[in-house]
């Protein structure tokens, strides 16, 4: 068994893999440096025994599909895009969370991932729709789904329980139709 770990796809900056146990110490190490451009929406795992929790869950749940977008010049991890409560029979659909690092904000290198994921969802996976639900301040995760293509769809009030709060949230989504061609390099 080889310790490089196996993309899921490739662009032409990133490419998109399975999260291992072994990424711990990588994970949290970028989970900590980027915890001023999480806060106040995102929480990530910041301890070894967190990470192990939150890992098994996203390899071991058939409910969940997790994805670590990575750069391909170097192969450090991006960001996470994770598909949770996903739903199969008529619905065939998942909700979409994800976080970018600080070294790799605002380099398009989530953009990148999140179309590669969103072609792997509605292809292998076999969903036709992901949704993803943002906080309405969150401008930065507005702009993000918005570019790969999401619609607004609606506004939930009290919706999710995040740092001690329910906190509103706008929701969006996007089906397999609404899908953008893939780029002729990411073939």
């Amino acid at each position: 068994m080889s310790d490089t770990p196996i993309p899921f796809a490739e662009g032409d900056r990133t490419f998109v893999r399975a999260y291992r146990y072994e990424d711990a110490d990588e994970f949290i190490s970028l989970v900590r440096a980027s915890e001023e451009l999480h806060r106040p929406w995102l929480f990530p795992p910041r301890t070894a025994q967190m990470y192990a929790e939150y890992a098994g869950r996203l390899i071991d749940d058939p409910g969940r599909a997790g994805y670590l977008v990575c750069a391909r010049d170097d192969g450090r991890i991006a960001g996470f895009i994770n598909i949770n409560n996903i739903v199969r029979g008529a619905f065939l659909s998942g909700a979409v969370g994800y976080g970018a690092f600080a070294h790799a904000a605002g380099r398009g290198l989530m953009s990148e991932g999140l179309g590669l994921v969103m072609r792997h969802a509605f292809g292998p996976l076999g969903l036709h729709r992901l949704e993803a639900n943002v906080q309405p301040a969150n401008t930065a995760s507005i702009a993000f789904v918005r570019r790969a293509g999401f619609r607004q769809e609606g506004y939930s009030p009290d919706f999710l329980f995040i740092d001690g709060a329910w906190r509103d949230h706008e929701r969006w989504a996007v089906t397999a139709e609404m899908l953008k061609p893939a780029p002729e390099s990411a073939a």
